[in-house]
């Protein structure tokens, strides 16, 4: 299995191409819209409904990002579609809507969004909920996760799916983890048990020993998240493509 070269050409919009000035929120429609019209790759976020659906969403509340309240995970499917985006016209999307919105046109990294709430072996549900919605999908597609339950997981539903682990320094300052986990994950432990062929390692972090391990022995080294053409720049040192917001990423050649 390897992560189709899609993946390392084309820029990858960081939630989508996002602007909320120009009625484009994170992770909606009018953002994909755009990024596709652009031409860039477009990386989105997965949570679960309470009624098992995948939905587009990155926070596990809805407060900074919709005009809702309380966690995502006690809402139904039909709640959340009908509770609009901060900044658009549009309500929060279903991954199959996505997947027929994209239909294929450019690369779509997908997060699932770790659901145990500390990096362990719980949830199950939301990779359900993607393997059902990924069937008979034919485009560029690729799956990460922080956890690597979630991708372990997901090798045994979607075995010919690229899948990723999600990288970072894990500093416990900046993870509400215990200091145990981040030190565990942090050295990426997990990358061969769980079938991965890539990383996306957190950019400020790129310098690390074992991203440069990892990629002399052959995975694909993404990144997040670049916010300028300066940083991208640097990332590019070690990091094969880029996930960007912000600025309007340069395509290759």
């Amino acid at each position: 299995m390897t992560l189709p070269q899609a993946f390392i050409d084309i820029p990858l919009a960081h939630r989508a191409l996002h602007d909320v000035t120009d009625g484009r929120p994170e992770n909606s429609r009018a953002a994909i819209r755009a990024a596709i019209a652009h031409g860039y790759g477009i990386e989105i976020d997965l949570q679960l409904s309470v009624d098992g659906a995948a939905m587009v969403f990155h926070d596990y509340s809805l407060e900074r990002l919709a005009e809702g309240a309380g966690p995502v995970a006690v809402q139904t499917a039909a709640q959340l579609s009908d509770t609009r985006l901060i900044g658009g016209d549009e309500g929060i999307p279903t991954l199959e809507e996505v997947l027929t919105l994209v239909g294929g046109c450019v690369p779509l990294l997908i997060e699932l969004k770790d659901q145990d709430g500390a990096m362990g072996p719980g949830g199950g549900p939301l990779e359900v909920a993607v393997t059902h919605a990924l069937a008979g999908y034919e485009g560029p597609v690729a799956l990460m996760s922080f956890n690597p339950h979630c991708m372990a997981r997901m090798a045994e539903l979607c075995p010919d799916i690229p899948r990723g682990l999600v990288t970072s320094a894990y500093d416990p300052a900046a993870w509400a983890l215990s200091a145990a986990v981040c030190n565990r994950l942090r050295d990426i432990p997990d990358y061969d048990r769980v079938g991965a062929c890539f990383i996306s390692h957190e950019a400020t972090d790129l310098d690390r020993p074992r991203v440069a391990d990892l990629k002399q022995k052959g995975a694909r080294i993404l990144c997040w998240t670049i916010k300028s053409p300066e940083a991208e720049a640097q990332a590019r040192l070690m990091a094969e493509n880029v996930t960007f917001e912000g600025y309007m990423a340069a395509h290759p050649g």
